[in-house]
């Protein structure tokens, strides 16, 4: 196992200042305050080209989103500014973005605005990022506030929210003569096996040597995997021996187990630490790989990666409860605003995510969902309402437990939704047959369990 990433370990290099009202100097509708303390004002309160609108400010942004920094995030800056005209914004695409963003955190000095990391513990949030507002007040215009709130403030805004599926490509599937849709393991790996005996195509592409790839694997065991909307709080956070296998094909072992049997019946490329990511996408446009497990996210990617954007679909993750697939929807990564940011920048900052938000179309150009109460369903993604999909969102934790499930995470070093830790370590198993999926299961509930009674969780 891995050293537990315990963000928290980072605090004592933080300064944090503290919050102090600000006031307004006139101007076309509120003014800049250049007192350089951190600001009250919350982002409800902001009314996108009316408030604000004389401030000052020059913002640096810390993105994930290394493919469009010099186009399509130009393309925003130059909309804002009609708003806006004094508030310059800056990109910084980062690749290696989680572990990067997370050590420079630590230093207080990283700029204005980030795309905040899992790695933040929702208690330590006060500490590196200012709260844009009460919970209830900003759930009443946004949804999927609960990753990154915490004691009835809201520290993050979603970037948008992604469906969980699977990207493959139509053309690949219709010559392998394949005409329905997987919707369960079993079926997937005999799809998988007929793309390799009938096509050219590499059946299932992991991406292994990315590495934060398989942390994408992780998304798909709460709702997905049991049509459980609660299950991420109880049947996981709480349950007993969760990874152990169900024997029906559901639940978060058959989701690993699908990996293993790929990689482990050689369906998927042959030297998965080769892997190449950005060239992956390309690859895939042309027909040269069948699937790849991604968020829906990926799918615009992929269709832009070459000249068959048509070829190239989402389907469900093929688990089915009671012969319904579900689907989940769960917020991208999160805006957050430097605590230590002066009150102009932190205002503008607010103003200019409010603006991606609801104004400048991301969501639906990255193959994702406006985390807004009335965002409209994509039409790229309307296959999953149908009367055999259902899309659903993970409860919140309940009131009091908010840090409990990253609490046991770190603790049990299994690293859910912030390493890939069981994802690698299925590949790496399943490529050299060291340990059955059996073998894995019985280690990863050995430490969860060991993690939930240290937080007082008992069966």
């Amino acid at each position: 196992m891995k050293k537990k990433k315990v963000f928290a370990l980072t605090l004592a290099a933080v300064m944090t200042l503290s919050l102090a009202a600000c006031g307004n100097n006139g101007g076309s509708g509120k003014g800049g305050n250049g007192g350089g303390k951190a600001t009250d004002v919350t982002i409800d309160q902001i009314t996108l080209g009316e408030d604000y609108t004389d401030i000052e400010a020059d913002l640096h942004f810390l993105t994930h989103k290394t493919d469009v920094v010099d186009t399509k995030f130009q393309d925003y800056i130059k909309e804002f500014q009609k708003m806006y005209p004094n508030i310059n914004i800056e990109y910084e695409g980062i690749t290696d973005y989680a572990n990067d963003v997370t050590t420079r955190l630590s230093t207080g000095d990283w700029g204005d605005i980030c795309m905040i990391p899992t790695t933040v513990s929702k208690d330590d949030l006060g500490d590196y990022f200012l709260p844009m507002g009460d919970t209830d007040t900003l759930s009443q215009t946004y949804t999927m506030l609960d990753n990154f709130s915490y004691d009835g403030k809201s520290y993050g805004l979603p970037s948008m929210a992604n469906i969980q599926g699977v990207v493959y490509n139509k053309a690949v599937f219709e010559e392998a003569g394949i005409t329905e849709l997987p919707k369960t393991p079993d079926e997937f790996l005999t799809a998988l096996q007929q793309i390799k005996d009938k096509t050219d195509a590499i059946p299932l592409y992991t991406n292994f040597a990315a590495g934060w790839t398989m942390s994408a694997w992780d998304a798909y065991i709460d709702g997905c995997a049991t049509g459980d909307t609660n299950f991420a709080n109880e049947g996981l956070t709480k349950g007993e021996n969760p990874f152990s296998d169900r024997g029906d094909g559901t639940g978060p072992y058959a989701v690993y187990d699908t990996l293993y049997e790929a990689v482990s019946r050689g369906l998927t490329e042959d030297d998965p630490t080769t892997t190449d990511w950005e060239g992956s996408k390309g690859m895939m446009n042309k027909g040269e790989i069948a699937v790849m497990v991604l968020g829906s996210w990926a799918l615009p990617q992929i269709q832009q990666a070459g000249e068959n954007a048509d070829d190239i679909g989402y389907m469900p993750f093929p688990i089915s409860v009671d012969g319904i697939q579900y689907a989940t929807e769960g917020p991208d990564y999160f805006y957050g605003i430097n605590v230590n940011s002066s009150a102009d920048e932190q205002i503008a900052a607010m103003c200019y995510i409010k603006f991606l938000v609801e104004q400048s179309g991301f969501a639906a150009s990255e193959g994702g969902v406006d985390c807004l109460v009335d965002a409209q369903f994509p039409e790229a993604l309307s296959a999953f309402q149908s009367d055999t999909v259902k899309i659903i969102m993970n409860d919140p934790a309940p009131a009091g437990e908010e840090t409990l499930q990253s609490d046991i995470n770190n603790e049990s070093e299994l690293g859910i939704n912030v390493s890939g830790e069981l994802a690698t370590e299925v590949v790496e198993n399943a490529t050299t047959s060291a340990k059955t999926m059996d073998e894995l299961a019985d280690e990863w509930n050995a430490a969860w369990t060991a993690a939930q009674e240290k937080y007082g969780v008992t069966h």
